[in-house]
């Protein structure tokens, strides 16, 4: 069954199935809301957070159109808005993600001690230099490189124009660099380099 059809399922009264929407898409919302409050230490409500991101969902179903998004674009949004709203509760200013296996290095080969102390130390400063984007840039750069959405299920869930996704990306990938340039040279460094323009 698709989403539409477990939609249009659930608005004719067959309201079980949304367990069924919940499964899909539990474990991605909650790593979304985790990765958001990660820099503010809030991780402890991340599931408080994605329970009422899908609470909020259930709620207002009957005036979700699948002609202005799709329900996981419409989840995503409903979900920012659920951390960015908590945050804003709480005081806390910055809103971030941590690395994951977009900004992580290839395991390739076994890693001495000193090499795996090393690679830890420059992962915490990509993170801590994606930490400092102002959050509508780490939003748009957390939904496309962890989430990998599309440029268009981004707009509609920071409410821009495709361009300005585009604009904010490149912005933050820019800035992340920049941070980063003296550290650039090393070669343990270049697998960050992925990180560009898609």
């Amino acid at each position: 069954m698709t989403d539409s059809q477990l939609i249009r399922e659930i608005k004719d009264g067959n309201v079980q199935l949304y367990e069924e929407l919940m499964r899909r898409y539990e474990k991605k919302i909650l790593a979304f809301i985790f990765h958001m409050l990660k820099s503010s230490k809030m991780e402890f409500v991340a599931e408080d957070l994605c329970s009422e991101t899908f609470y909020k969902a259930y709620r207002s179903l009957h005036s979700f159109r699948e002609v202005e998004a799709s329900f996981s674009t419409w989840l995503y949004t409903i979900a920012r808005n659920t951390v960015l709203s908590e945050l804003r509760k709480q005081k806390a200013v910055h809103v971030s993600f941590t690395e994951s296996e977009h900004l992580t290095l290839s395991t390739s080969q076994v890693a001495t001690p000193e090499q795996t102390l090393l690679r830890n130390e420059k992962v915490s400063m990509v993170r801590n230099a994606i930490n400092n984007l102002p959050e509508k840039q780490r939003s748009a750069l957390i939904l496309r490189e962890y989430e990998q959405l599309d440029y268009q299920e981004i707009a509609n869930i920071l409410d821009q124009t495709v361009s300005s996704v585009k604009s904010l990306l490149f912005r933050a990938r820019a800035s992340v660099k920049m941070q980063l340039e003296p550290y650039l040279a090393e070669p343990i460094f270049q697998e960050y380099e992925g990180m560009n323009q898609r």
